[in-house]
């Protein structure tokens, strides 16, 4: 668990220094829902959930969706060999609209 931990930190910390050119304001939300929210000139345009392989479940659909229902889009990174499974949830759930989901992953590659 301590090292999806670390996964999870570093996803978001990249994700708002990747992002940082496209809003003008992104606040990380260390302890809770969402991991980051996008702003432009004071108006919220989404809210990014980072998830790991292992917090993935039926339950967190339930909570996908009421971020999801809060007026701006949300998008959910998860691993990349998770998509399938989580699109699998939104479908089952019936959450499909407003919610985007991107993968990441870790390569190493060595010589």
């Amino acid at each position: 668990m301590g090292n999806e931990k670390l996964i999870h930190d570093l996803i978001v910390d990249y994700l708002k220094q990747k992002l940082s050119r496209q809003y003008s304001e992104i606040k990380v939300n260390p302890s809770g829902s969402p991991d980051l929210t996008l702003s432009n000139h004071g108006l919220v345009l989404a809210a990014v959930e980072v998830e790991t392989e292992s917090s993935i479940t039926a339950e967190k659909a339930q909570e996908w969706n009421s971020l999801a229902r809060e007026g701006s889009k949300l998008i959910l990174m998860v691993p990349k060999n998770s998509k399938v499974k989580v699109t699998e949830l939104l479908w089952k759930s019936g959450f499909t609209s407003n919610i985007g989901v991107g993968t990441y992953e870790i390569t190493v590659t060595m010589p």
